[in-house]
């Protein structure tokens, strides 16, 4: 059974970091396409960055390029979402997700299995 829990979320300043991680049971994550994804209060849950194959090819939402990095550590089953730069509006709810390769799109329409979201606020 896949299982995904989310943990690293919390209350930073403007210009901050933070660093998520999800653990994953039940499968490989090397083996599997893989994502962040945020859900803002009134909006729809949308993409932040996924490795949608297993040859790793990366995808980046253009308002976090350049200041999120998506990352995964075999041994330990865990994908990784390093935040930098924060700003207000990266404000959500951060899931993360999977779903059998190849996912054709870092969209929330392409993933099955989802954890249950930790939260990032934002200060200004």
């Amino acid at each position: 059974q896949v299982q995904l829990v989310e943990s690293g979320g919390g209350l930073v300043q403007s210009g901050g970091s933070l660093n998520l991680s999800c653990a994953a049971s039940g499968f490989a994550l090397d083996y599997y396409a893989i994502g962040w994804f945020r859900q803002a209060p009134g909006s729809e849950r949308q993409g932040v960055s996924c490795i949608t194959s297993i040859d790793g090819t990366t995808y980046y939402a253009h308002s976090v390029k350049g200041r999120f990095t998506i990352s995964r550590d075999n041994a330990k089953n865990t994908l990784y979402l390093q935040m930098n730069s924060l700003k207000p509006e990266d404000t959500a709810i951060y899931y993360c997700a999977a779903d059998p390769p190849p996912v054709q799109k870092c969209q929330r329409t392409y993933f099955r299995s989802w954890g249950q979201g930790t939260q990032v606020t934002v200060s200004s």
